[in-house]
């Protein structure tokens, strides 16, 4: 009897002692996850970038990392099942056991939760996101296709700009005087700019067109006058020639008697 109190006084220790350091392993939280940090150089090959290397939103990587959490907490409670399995019998493990594997599934629960909720965060941000790019990209068609068009419309006015400029206008064709000369017998035309020295130039020559075309008019009514005074003329020289042969006809016989030698 002495014996078996000696063995179950040195037992009792040690199984407090197991029970505790349990106690203390189960209980501790499992060891927080580093923090995720974007890398100063991300790899470019697909295959070996990670899921940090492709988020890069806070908000998501907030979420990667809880899911992370819950992962170790998953582990975690898986491997308190193992080191305390049940009995070939079905025996169920020690209620101290099963009081810290209830609060380690309480835990990953209330993990599991807060990925949930922030998964429900994240698709909503997602839908809203959606929505927003395709509203930024249908303003940005609208405004492509309204630059397209003021595109359009540059190049043709352009074309008709250079149609315009090369066009061979009938102004250019009239034998103008000089600017030089234009200025020194106008000189208030002086300040002018290219357009309007261009316009008196023009006024000017058509000034000195219908001068001299008043002048051509009367030389032409001139030129009438002399045509039909010489034509009256050669009509009366005409008349004279006969008046003249008529005379000398009439004549003859008296040049016949004066001719007679008495």
């Amino acid at each position: 009897m002495e014996r078996m109190k000696v063995v179950a006084t040195f037992t009792q220790p040690q199984a407090k002692t197991s029970k505790a350091a349990f106690a203390e392993t189960a209980m501790a939280p499992p060891p927080p996850p580093p923090k995720a940090k974007p890398p100063p150089n991300p790899p470019t090959d697909p295959i070996s970038m990670t899921a940090e290397d492709i988020v890069t939103d806070p908000f998501l990587r907030s979420v990667l990392v809880k899911a992370d959490e819950a992962r170790r907490q998953c582990i975690a409670l898986l491997a308190l099942r193992e080191q305390h399995p049940l009995g070939p019998d079905g025996a169920r493990p020690p209620r101290e056991v099963e009081i810290e594997l209830a609060k380690q599934q309480q835990l990953l629960n209330s993990y599991l939760i807060q990925v949930r909720n922030l998964y429900r965060k994240a698709i909503f941000s997602t839908r809203q996101t959606k929505q927003a790019t395709a509203e930024a990209r249908h303003e940005i068609d609208t405004l492509h296709l309204q630059l397209q068009n003021l595109s359009y419309e540059q190049r043709h006015l352009r074309g008709e700009i250079e149609a315009c400029e090369g066009y061979d206008h009938k102004y250019q064709q009239l034998p103008l005087i000089s600017v030089e000369e234009f200025l020194e017998k106008f000189p208030d035309h002086r300040d002018d700019g290219e357009h309007a020295l261009m316009i008196a130039r023009i006024e000017h020559e058509h000034t000195e067109r219908q001068a001299l075309e008043e002048r051509r008019q009367g030389l032409l009514k001139q030129k009438q006058g002399l045509i039909a005074e010489n034509k009256k003329r050669k009509e009366d020289l005409a008349n004279l020639d006969k008046d003249l042969e008529k005379f000398i006809d009439a004549a003859k016989p008296i040049m016949k008697i004066f001719e007679k030698e008495y």
